[in-house]
């Protein structure tokens, strides 16, 4: 048995049907998706889709569940847990990429907004330029950037602090402290959900974004959601990643040595943290009319 064991610092996975099983669920979730919006084949598509989706749930709950067992088995050496890193880090990356669409759209609206009404006329495309002279367009009311923008910037700043308390006391062997410092950060999460639905709710009701003056007032409507409701998804996965960490931290996983599960809820929290900041500058304030008269 001494001779059979293996002589290097890689873990070379055992069998797993997680990857065969996440794809199909995926599958399932995406024909679902597309069967719910367009009404294909007298298909039930949210039945389709939520079946998808509970399949995509139950692959990550066993898939992520194999990986602490090999973690505490101690199969993740440190030659391991640099390559962890490494594929952290290329998935916050792969997320910038996401966000940085996002903008690059945001700001060819607003920034070229006048040049748009130059372009000539080729059948009804120069009134729709005209429309677009300004930005955000004529007749949209946005939202009061220092109201609950900024109380949500606060709350995700404070965050930021309290998980960082929470990474440091777990590093010095202060496991009450890294348990507090995790308990407020996932309430921060939680509060900051309940302020963007909020939010939601009073745009919706008030129709602030959605005008009749405009051809394309629509458009800043969707850039809006879009944006911020892909960050909101973000803080609602950060949310759930910090509190599988605080169910981990009270059942003894980590340690000041070992708790990389918790080094990469944070890495993902900063992530969140940086991509708001963005957002409340640029979407927020200085481009709800900060930069193009009405």
């Amino acid at each position: 048995m001494a001779h059979a064991a293996p002589k290097h610092d890689y873990h070379l996975v055992d069998p797993s049907p997680w990857p065969l099983v996440a794809s199909i669920a995926v599958t399932v979730m995406m024909v679902g998706a597309v069967v719910w919006m367009k009404g294909l084949f007298g298909l039930s598509g949210p039945g389709v889709f939520a079946a998808g989706l509970a399949g995509v749930l139950y692959s990550m709950f066993g898939w992520w569940a194999d990986v602490v067992k090999e973690g505490r088995r101690g199969d993740h050496t440190p030659v391991v847990s640099i390559g962890l890193r490494y594929g952290m880090v290329l998935f916050i990356a792969s997320e910038v990429m996401f966000f940085a669409a996002f903008f690059w759209i945001f700001f060819e609206m607003a920034l070229f907004a006048e040049a748009r009404a130059l372009i000539p006329e080729v059948g009804n495309w120069a009134d729709t330029a005209r429309s677009w002279s300004t930005w955000p367009p004529q007749g949209v009311e946005t939202l009061n950037a220092w109201q609950l923008p900024l109380l949500n910037t606060i709350i995700l700043l404070l965050s930021g602090t309290t998980v960082t308390w929470a990474h440091h006391a777990l590093q010095i062997g202060d496991r009450k402290g890294a348990l507090w410092g995790l308990i407020l950060t996932v309430g921060l999460g939680i509060f900051f959900t309940a302020v963007q639905a909020y939010e939601y709710s009073h745009i919706l009701h008030e129709n602030l974004f959605f005008s009749d003056e405009a051809a394309n007032s629509g458009l800043y409507g969707s850039i809006f959601f879009l944006a911020t409701g892909f960050h909101g998804f973000h803080v609602l996965v950060g949310t759930l990643f910090l509190t599988v960490c605080l169910f981990r931290l009270l059942a003894g996983h980590f340690s000041p040595e070992k708790h990389f599960g918790f080094e990469a809820a944070a890495w993902y929290w900063h992530f969140v943290d940086v991509g708001w900041l963005f957002l409340f500058i640029f979407i927020y304030w200085w481009g709800a009319g900060v930069i193009a008269p009405h």
